[in-house]
């Protein structure tokens, strides 16, 4: 409880707006240039980090159908804007779910626990970049264990962004309800 008190009592509205601002001009100028240059290499194969699941033997198909100058690109783009786009999402979710706890409710609640999921989010997206770009970056070399892994790292940081924006709608909404009804 101790860590997130210390997180919810360093996020204000301001925090929240600020990163709000941030995460859409993220989204509305990075990201879609993204997509298109991964569209380049992945067309109609997809790519590991759009999936919701895959297998190991999807994962190595993907490798093989990038060629090598689309892995070489995957693999970048998994250390530069995938090291940029966690941090973007995950901060304001994180400041989004901190803020309107401070408000719903005091320091021995529980319920604060709910600013972990976006950063356990966070961690499993950084674990399924590296996980899929070990096995595309060696790929035709096998990467048994990190095959193995990438789709269960993907599912679970699906699962936890979309838990994320869930609370970050829900929890921001009731909080404003509080503040509007004072």
């Amino acid at each position: 409880m101790n860590f997130s008190n210390r997180i919810i009592s360093s996020v204000s509205g301001r925090i929240v707006l600020i990163t709000l601002i941030i995460f859409f001009v993220f989204s509305l100028t990075v990201l879609p240039d993204q997509s298109k240059k991964a569209a380049v290499y992945s067309g109609e194969t997809g790519s590991p980090d759009l999936s919701l699941f895959y297998t190991p033997d999807d994962l190595y198909r993907m490798a093989d159908q990038f060629g090598a100058d689309g892995r070489m690109a995957y693999v970048r783009a998994r250390f530069t804007f995938d090291l940029a786009w966690p941090a973007v999402y995950g901060v304001f979710l994180l400041a989004s779910a901190a803020w309107s706890l401070g408000i719903l409710t005091d320091q021995n609640n529980r319920w604060r626990l709910l600013v972990f999921p976006p950063l356990m989010a966070v961690i499993f997206d950084l674990l399924e970049n590296m996980t899929a770009a070990i096995v595309i970056g060696r790929f035709p070399s096998p990467s048994f264990l990190a095959a193995m892994m990438a789709p269960y790292f993907t599912l679970l940081k699906w699962v936890l962004v979309a838990a994320s924006f869930a609370l970050a709608v829900l929890l921001s909404g009731l909080a404003l309800f509080k503040l509007l009804k004072k």
